[in-house]
């Protein structure tokens, strides 16, 4: 599997050479740094896992252990049916990895939870471990004005190379400078994708490298929202080349670099992503295939997607990156794309003041830059959502839907292939009752970037809300293993769909994972889950703060539901739940009066 582990890594261990204290020290340090967002029951689960293992007791790290000393559950637990331990082990799995990609680069142990069981597993970084793809640098604010080194020891010894770079042209011989090119500078951020080197012994492994190189172009230019250069420039970038020219030449802001190294039946890639300017490691990471297992299009595929999510998704590492670059800088040349950051935070946490903020913000960037196509999306997604969360409506003689509809078409006209545009035509052709069209458009933008967690998980949404639960469901759980950052967010959907599907322990185990307060919805989810599980004090709980956010919601229960598409005995399963929970519904909904119309009692 490609997990970024070593495939011989299997055992659940301490190495010898750290003793439990170091173990526990890096526990410690997980627990205090913000980038291992977690509630306070997972790092109890963790905590307890760890001790366990630390005391060698391993062996009795099970679900039910886990499931009746850190969940409380009662000793009749029933671990298939209570998936609790399940999720809440998915969840860590995905919380450790984000850590370690961004906070925990340089921690010299990495703790993680193999899949299929629940011992931790305690692994030394050494040197050895991860391939290196230049020598080290120096920490980012050690970096001064002083020349980086020009990194081709990774190449091995002897290896000489010229000093000339090769970027678009080759340098006449015997000049050492890049060659001044005029470029325009595009609106987002510029990725430069270094052809991946060749580590291996054997004759295949040049081969590996070049492919992959061409697959991870093809898999980050689907991303609308970054600009990669051409593949003729980065083919001519020759290994060993000094970032800062390359950012200085060509304006390249990051720079993907790699390198294979092939065995007999073993294939390991390593990428790393550097921020150009200042030679600073954003990201790094290691992934392993067997070919005995994997044929070689499947592991390049694989390893290009993973990557390609990683680093370059609207909640990545150069989204984050840039969103603290561009938050510095006012210029009016990115005011354009420093309005796109702010959709994505707007995304992560909705509300109605960020909501005003940002549409207006969009609206100036389209009348300044009305070819920018990504900006027309977000606009139409922003228009959308002054109706399905009545956030700051406006009157007038065009409808909040009809912007939304003009917005996301005049997107398509300027860009076809665009995913954010084809994500807004979507949805607003969903939310005008048009759902076949809608998910016909859905379907063909995630054939077009399957990497995109924006895209996939409003994909879910909307293919569960027609009735196939169940792919939603899977939907929005791939959304969540590319893009464990938004696990808040994904949850809640998940949550709903395990409602629908009327599994309510899994639904509770979800909702309990939800900051209910970042969107008013939640909290009618987790009312009608809990009043499905007779839990009448947490029901009342949450049915009373819906009511105190949006008061009025049931006044237009028939419209809310239609809009969203819901199959006629989807909206009597919603309104019994909601009647259950004691929102004031009325006696008898369209759908229920119309079923009980269909099938009358005899």
């Amino acid at each position: 599997m490609l997990d970024g582990r070593s495939i011989a890594d299997e055992v659940p261990q301490v190495r010898p050479q750290h003793s439990a204290d170091d173990v526990r020290a890096e526990l410690d340090r997980l627990f205090a740094s913000p980038e291992f967002n977690v509630p306070s029951r997972a790092k109890k689960f963790l905590r307890y896992i760890v001790e366990e293992s630390l005391a060698g007791r391993a062996a009795r790290i099970k679900a039910y252990t886990v499931g009746t000393k850190v969940f409380e559950r009662d000793p009749g637990f029933d671990a298939q049916n209570d998936p609790v331990v399940r999720i809440e082990a998915g969840r860590l799995r995905r919380a450790l990895e984000r850590y370690y990609l961004i906070a925990g680069l340089t921690d010299s142990i990495v703790i993680s939870i193999p899949k299929g069981g629940y011992v931790p597993f305690f692994e030394v970084r050494a040197a050895q471990q991860i391939l290196p793809l230049v020598p080290s640098l120096p920490p980012p604010d050690k970096v001064g004005p002083q020349p980086l080194p020009r990194r081709m020891a990774w190449l091995g010894a002897g290896v000489a190379i010229s000093a000339a770079l090769f970027i678009g042209i080759a340098l006449p011989s015997g000049s050492r400078n890049v060659p001044r090119l005029t470029i325009e500078a595009p609106a987002g951020p510029t990725l430069a994708v270094m052809p991946f080197v060749n580590l291996g012994d054997i004759p295949e492994a040049k081969i590996y490298a070049e492919g992959l190189t061409e697959e991870m172009m093809s898999q980050v230019a689907r991303f609308k929202e970054l600009s990669v250069l051409g593949r003729e420039t980065s083919r001519n970038i020759l290994p060993g080349a000094d970032i800062t020219q390359i950012h200085r030449a060509l304006g390249a802001r990051y720079v993907l670099e790699g390198s294979v190294r092939a065995a007999t039946y073993q294939l390991r890639v390593t990428g790393r992503l550097l921020d150009a300017g200042t030679g600073a490691v954003l990201w790094s990471q290691s992934y392993d295939g067997d070919l005995r297992v994997h044929d070689l299009f499947t592991i390049q595929n694989d390893v290009a997607q993973k990557v390609a999510t990683a680093i370059a998704q609207p909640y990545g590492i150069i989204f984050q990156a840039d969103g603290l670059r561009t938050g510095a800088n006012s210029s009016d040349n990115l005011e354009a794309y420093a309005c796109s950051l702010k959709f994505y935070g707007y995304r992560t946490a909705l509300s109605a003041e960020s909501h005003s903020a940002v549409r207006g913000c969009l609206e100036q960037a389209t009348a300044a830059n009305p070819g920018y196509a990504t900006a027309w999306a977000m606009l139409s997604i922003l228009y959308l959502d002054e109706d399905r969360f009545g956030f700051n409506p406006r009157p007038g003689s065009s409808t909040a839907i009809q912007r939304s509809t003009d917005a996301a078409r005049r997107a398509i006209r300027l860009d076809p292939a665009n995913i954010r545009a084809l994500q807004a035509l979507m949805m607003a052709l969903f939310f005008t009752q048009q759902p076949a069209e809608a998910l016909e458009i859905g379907e063909r933008a995630v054939a077009l970037n399957p990497n995109d967690t924006e895209l996939l998980a409003e994909l879910g949404t909307r293919v569960g809300q027609v009735g196939a639960w169940a792919r939603g469901t899977a939907l929005l759980e791939q959304a969540l293993a590319r893009n464990p950052a938004q696990s808040d967010y994904y949850n809640g959907i998940l949550a709903h769909h395990a409602y629908m599907q009327r599994d309510y322990r899994r639904a509770e185990a979800l909702i309990r994972q939800v900051s209910l307060n970042r969107f008013p919805l939640y909290h009618f989810v987790a009312a009608i889950i809990y009043a499905q599980l007779e839990m009448k004090p947490q029901a009342a709980a949450a049915k009373g703060e819906f009511l105190r956010l949006i008061p009025t919601f049931f006044e237009n229960w028939e419209h809310e539901v239609a809009k969203r598409n819901y199959r006629p005995e989807d909206a009597i399963h919603l309104a019994e739940g909601a009647r259950k929970a004691g929102f004031p519904l009325p006696a008898r909904t369209v759908a229920e009066a119309a079923s009980a119309a269909e099938f009358p009692q005899h």
